[in-house]
């Protein structure tokens, strides 16, 4: 069933209302989590030459941010929650974008690289596709973009206040090769774990000569 606009509305600001409230028990529940697994995914396939341009997509309070600077790359962070954009400002020293899924505006042609990990499950499934159209058009031609999601059966739902979809791979593969994307690699999240016990969807993808 196709959503109507306010319905949209209020999905998204449920989600980011969520964060909104739970901002400093979300960074310390989450400042410590080990994503070098996903960042180095990202950062090996950029071909351009570094520091690379990178945008975190859902940046939240800016782990990542930071250590995007701290290998020597320029990272922009985008964020929904004003106060997680906040935090991402003081503990990355990075520009932070206060945008939501619904209402992007980003520079064409951009970024080497787009860093979405744990974000793309907040899109109402059926703004996906405009959402991966528009990091296609974000990314410099031959770009990178990375993402995380956890993995389902093409359901979506609310949890609590937030709103989810959870994709399976075969799924994630028709929206990302209809957006102009060619997938580079995919693994499944926490390492050495059966596949039963690794719930998280992991895939790295590169941007076509459009969509």
């Amino acid at each position: 069933m196709k959503l109507e606009p306010e319905t949209l509305r209020q999905l998204v600001e449920r989600t980011l209302g969520h964060y909104q409230a739970r901002a400093a028990a979300f960074w310390e529940g989450t400042r410590h989590h080990d994503v070098e697994q996903n960042i180095e995914a990202l950062l090996r396939h950029i071909q351009a030459q570094p520091p690379f341009a990178i945008l975190d997509f859902g940046c939240g309070p800016g782990r990542d941010l930071k250590t995007f600077v701290q290998r020597g790359h320029r990272a922009i962070g985008l964020e929904g929650a004003q106060a997680l954009a906040e935090m991402a400002r003081t503990h990355s020293g990075c520009e932070v974008w206060e945008q939501d899924f619904l209402s992007l505006d980003l520079p064409d042609a951009h970024f080497d690289g787009v860093f979405a990990n744990a974000s793309l499950f907040h899109v109402p499934r059926q703004e996906l596709p405009r959402v991966l159209r528009q990091l296609h058009a974000t990314l410099k031609p031959g770009g990178v973009l990375f993402s995380s999601n956890p993995r389902g059966n093409n359901q979506e739902s609310i949890s609590g206040e937030r709103y989810g979809a959870y994709y399976d791979l075969a799924a994630w593969r028709e929206y990302l090769a209809a957006a102009g994307f060619a997938e580079l690699e995919h693994y499944y999240r926490p390492p050495g774990l059966p596949l039963d016990q690794q719930p998280w969807l992991a895939s790295v993808w590169r941007s076509a000569e459009g969509p």
